[in-house]
């Protein structure tokens, strides 16, 4: 699978054009948190809580949220969110660099939204840290290993309520979870940059 090593050059020696970025809810930055050795890396994923008014209820995602007036860019965000989410305290050291921004324009958005997602690295024994700290965003916390986001016997499908109708979406099964839609999508943009096929959507 992925060495840390592999992962880190992959990412960093590939040009990156930053969102311009204004401290409102219309900016988000999300972490993917990669642990372990490279036998073994893992990637942290949360389970959104059940709310009315979140447009990703219920979902698998990685840590991270929308901007506030605080904010001083995605990356702050990201970090920001991920430790009032899950208590990680991520620093400078920590990052290995950016995935591509994702502008979304969906008719449940009251406006377009830009998404930052930045990859991380932490020690196994930081693992030992998270858990979810603020149960009315977050229901639950897990770990996945890397070689099963990309194992084509984990691909699955879901139904979900989509522009007024039941839609189908591609998505990766871990016991009782479904990574899909704008998590795998970032995914997919970490996939190709590391040249590797996600199954779940090929």
């Amino acid at each position: 699978m992925l060495s840390i090593d592999e992962i880190r050059a992959a990412i960093q020696n590939r040009p990156h054009e930053p969102a311009a970025f204004r401290a409102d809810p219309s900016h988000a930055g999300v972490a993917m948190i990669l642990a372990g050795d490279d036998n073994n890396l893992e990637a942290c994923f949360i389970r959104r809580a059940e709310r009315d008014g979140d447009p990703w209820s219920g979902q698998v995602a990685f840590p991270g949220g929308r901007a506030s007036q605080d904010d001083r860019d995605a990356q702050g965000v990201a970090e920001r969110e991920t430790f009032e989410e899950i208590g990680l305290k991520l620093e400078r050291h920590h990052l290995i660099g950016p995935l591509p921004i994702r502008p979304i324009e969906r008719n449940y958005l009251r406006s377009r939204l830009t998404l930052s997602p930045f990859v991380y690295q932490i020690d196994a024994g930081g693992r030992a840290t998270v858990t979810v700290r603020l149960p009315q965003e977050v229901a639950d916390v897990f770990w996945v290993p890397l070689r099963h986001l990309f194992d084509e016997a984990a691909t699955t499908e879901l139904e979900y309520p989509f522009d007024g109708k039941l839609t189908t979406f591609p998505g990766i099964r871990f016991g009782e979870h479904v990574i899909w839609g704008l998590t795998l999508r970032v995914l997919e943009s970490f996939a190709e940059i590391m040249r590797r096929p996600l199954p779940a959507l090929n």
